[in-house]
């Protein structure tokens, strides 16, 4: 799913036709208002090939796979943080900001143009000619002169590959926060759905013992009982009734939270999450990656990095070299040189300033980057091995809970509560079996949380930068 979306996204933020070389315009400027559930209103690419990723269906409008109030979905969940998401708006503008760098770095410096009339005379000397005393016939110099800075020393070439590496790595950080963003999406979903599964588990232990209590009753009436027996039923009937409404309050929170991922500008928890735990936990893990060192955005975006890094070093080493500036001028004075021109040369003299600082100091970035580099690929081979590791033992743990422990559990409760009814078992034997029925149950859900969560993260540790959209 989370590939899939990379490259959907791929597909809008790459040039497109009618657009300049560049790209510019591809990525943050194709958001933009539309209407959004509850007359509000939310941010949406132009175009829906972006919003067919979460639906399955390349037809799909923003508008119709937009998240409603009622219902979530988990892929419709993540597909409104990918439209709405705060922090991934601003990583989009990112990409734009660098798209504007490299057409700054592929631009020539402007020439420029100077106008100077001299020799103007402030006194009683005119300076009319034998020609006339026009504005073009006087004897004060006029001068026209177009100044054209030269870059030399490779100067121009290693800025536009600093460009070119500060747009990688912009595009690098933004699908590094769409992944980001799609685990903490399914983390905030599954800690919702897990908060949700603990009061509906904890909600029909209480009305088990309610039934419970009811029987009792009855006994007591009847004498089979003492008052202290049915007491004990009722308190633990309480007591998971409260723990359920307990878990409810955290599952409204869970559900804020969920929101707030979303980029929902008034959090209020209402909505229904309709995928179970157990959906979210059954799909099939992905396999290993083919490639020893594969492409992901943030160890993607260290190396565009460190590549501007050097670009950056290489420039300001080229700054040694003194750039030329070419002089071309015409000059007009009357009447003796009517009209004149000339060619001259301008360079400043690398005498006392070599630019050594900057370089040492670009040097030093470059250090940093490939420190930073190093520890991306290492973070990645670790988060990549650890939910490995997460997802096996919580995926065992989960398969344990669901084909034994659980059955075995509530078939023993089943059998203790027919047990009672009949005076065949004890109050004690009845509660306990009670209480350890809802300690499993919570435990296979909190297994199943866990196993989806490890999904997720090891999905997320498995994306990979998509290659650009080749026009």
């Amino acid at each position: 799913m989370i590939d899939n979306c990379c490259r959907g996204a791929d597909r809008l933020c790459e040039p497109a036709p009618g657009l300049d070389r560049f790209g510019k315009r591809t990525w943050a400027a194709r958001f933009r208002k539309v209407p959004g559930p509850g007359g509000g209103r939310r941010a949406a690419f132009q175009i829906g090939v972006c919003l067919a990723w979460s639906l399955g269906a390349s037809n799909v409008s923003g508008a119709e796979a937009a998240v409603t109030s009622a219902s979530w979905t988990l892929a419709a969940a993540q597909q409104a943080a990918f439209e709405r998401n705060w922090d991934l708006l601003a990583a989009a503008v990112g990409v734009d900001a660098a798209t504007a760098q490299q057409i700054v770095a592929h631009e020539f410096p402007n020439p420029t143009f100077s106008f100077s009339p001299t020799k103007i005379s402030v006194d009683d000397h005119p300076n009319s000619t034998i020609e006339g005393n026009g504005l073009w016939q006087r004897s004060y110099d006029t001068f026209f002169a177009v100044n054209q800075l030269l870059e030399i020393g490779g100067k121009r070439r290693s800025r536009q590959v600093s460009a070119a590496a500060g747009y990688e790595s912009a595009r690098a950080l933004f699908y590094d926060a769409k992944r980001t963003l799609d685990l903490g999406v399914t983390k905030a979903y599954v800690a919702a759905a897990l908060a949700e599964e603990n009061s509906r588990v904890l909600a029909q232990s209480a009305s088990t013992l309610e039934q419970e209590s009811k029987l009792a009753a009855i006994r007591l009436r009847s004498g089979e009982i003492s008052s202290s027996d049915k007491d004990q039923i009722d308190v633990t009937a309480e007591r998971f009734e409260l723990d359920a409404r307990t878990a409810t309050a955290a599952a409204a929170q869970a559900r804020v939270a969920l929101q707030v991922l979303l980029g929902e500008p008034k959090p209020d928890g209402l909505v229904t999450l309709t995928d179970s735990l157990e959906t979210l936990c059954s799909a099939a893990a992905p396999g290993s990656t083919n490639s020893a060192r594969f492409r992901r955005p943030d160890v993607m975006a260290a190396e565009a990095a460190l590549k501007k890094t050097e670009a950056d070093l290489r420039l300001q080493k080229a700054y040694r070299i003194p750039d030329p500036t070419l002089q071309l001028q015409y000059e007009h004075e009357p009447p003796d040189l009517p009209n004149t021109i000339g060619v001259g040369v301008s360079l400043p003299i690398p005498l006392w300033n070599r630019n050594k600082g900057n370089i040492l100091s670009a040097q030093a970035i470059r250090d940093q980057a490939r420190l930073a580099l190093s520890k991306a690929e290492a973070q990645a081979a670790a988060d990549l091995a650890t939910a490995r590791l997460g997802y096996d033992e919580s995926n065992s743990r989960w398969q344990n809970y669901r084909d034994s422990v659980r059955p075995k559990s509530e078939s023993i409760r089943k059998t203790l509560t027919f047990a009672y009814q009949k005076g065949g078992a004890s109050l004690l034997d009845l509660l306990l079996a009670e209480r350890n029925d809802n300690d499993v149950r919570l435990a296979a859900a909190q297994a199943a949380a866990d196993t989806a969560s490890a999904l997720a993260a090891l999905r997320a540790a498995l994306v990979e930068l998509p290659q650009p959209v080749k026009k």
